[in-house]
């Protein structure tokens, strides 16, 4: 039982290590650049290496909490020149996002990826949080999930990003969820819309405040084209069957992403624990169909393997066991 309890750990270990690998690809400023240019209107078109500039410091990756009331943290500072607030040197009420906890409350759910971008105005900005999704829940529903993610986007500004009543002050938001493992390649695009019902009053304010983009990968890489451009991408990156040197060619000579040591070494990363968890998995598959009689002739057949491997397998397995 202790052996059974020590796989289950080290499997939820390698999961939560390739999530982890996983964001920090996503997170990586050019990939980030090339969803932008497909989700959001304002960098339609453009190169992605020209966007990368409009995203405004690093990326916060599974630090901020969700949680009400935890997505900001407060300071006060006294004055000396440390702000650019009154200059009567007295003590400045300061608030940003909050990362200071990530250690000390372990069990907070935090956004994968959050990030401000500036627009091409050089003046507004937007907020964006990108989720990724090993295959759709079955425990809840993902879009009620984005809901209150891009509902938490907006009202976490309030006293950070726009206080008091400046309510024309909100950012717009996009919460984008790349979800793998789905029976076909997709986006969708959620956000507000006004049905007049009497009359046609021009009611002010932003109806694209709130902004939900859903992205389905397939497990078949799809062909480069434009239409598929992004979830070629996406899939290129997150596929547990390339290889680490399939990958970084497809990065390289057809989205021309350079590929540094940083970018080759979480790739490797990641692919050296794709390898162990499909590793796992087949190991479980084999005992499972041993277990339940069946003979290692049609273990073999079933798992691509020859029968001593399929031998091999289980002694090594029940030996751990004993």
């Amino acid at each position: 039982m202790d052996t059974e309890i020590k796989n289950v750990v080290n499997a939820a270990n390698q999961d939560a290590q390739y999530d982890e690998k996983a964001k920090r690809l996503l997170g990586n400023k050019i990939i980030l650049a090339h969803i932008l240019v497909k989700t959001i209107d304002e960098f339609q078109g453009m190169n992605p290496k020209d966007v990368i500039s409009y995203i405004e410091g690093e990326p916060f990756i599974s630090v901020v909490p969700v949680e009400p009331g935890l997505t900001n943290a407060e300071k006060i500072l006294s004055g000396e020149g440390r702000l650019s607030a009154d200059n009567r040197g007295n003590a400045q009420r300061i608030v940003g996002m909050n990362t200071e906890y990530a250690e000390i409350n372990e069990g907070l759910v935090r956004f994968d990826i959050i990030f401000y971008v500036r627009m091409k105005d050089g003046i507004s900005q937007v907020i964006v949080n990108l989720e990724a999704q090993k295959d759709e829940p079955t425990s809840y529903h993902i879009l009620n999930r984005a809901v209150f993610y891009v509902s938490r986007l907006v009202s976490s500004q309030k006293e950070r990003d726009f206080v008091k009543t400046n309510y024309n002050d909100i950012k717009r938001v996009f919460s984008i969820w790349v979800c793998m493992n789905m029976d076909e390649n997709s986006m969708a695009y959620v956000h507000l819309v006004k049905d007049d019902l009497v009359g046609l009053y021009s009611w002010k304010g932003g109806l694209d405040l709130l902004n939900i983009v859903l992205i389905g990968i397939s497990n078949k890489l799809p062909a480069h084209n434009e239409k598929y451009e992004l979830h070629r991408l996406l899939s290129t990156l997150l596929s547990m069957e390339l290889t680490a040197t399939e990958k970084l060619g497809i990065i390289k000579t057809e989205y021309s992403i350079p590929v540094d040591d940083e970018l080759r070494k979480d790739v490797n990363a990641m692919c050296n624990l794709s390898q162990g968890i499909r590793d796992n998995t087949l190991v479980d598959v084999i005992m499972t169909m041993y277990e339940n009689d069946f003979t290692l002739e049609q273990i073999a057949v079933a798992t691509k393997k020859s029968v001593e491997e399929i031998r091999a397998i289980i002694k090594k397995r029940e030996t751990v066991l004993v």
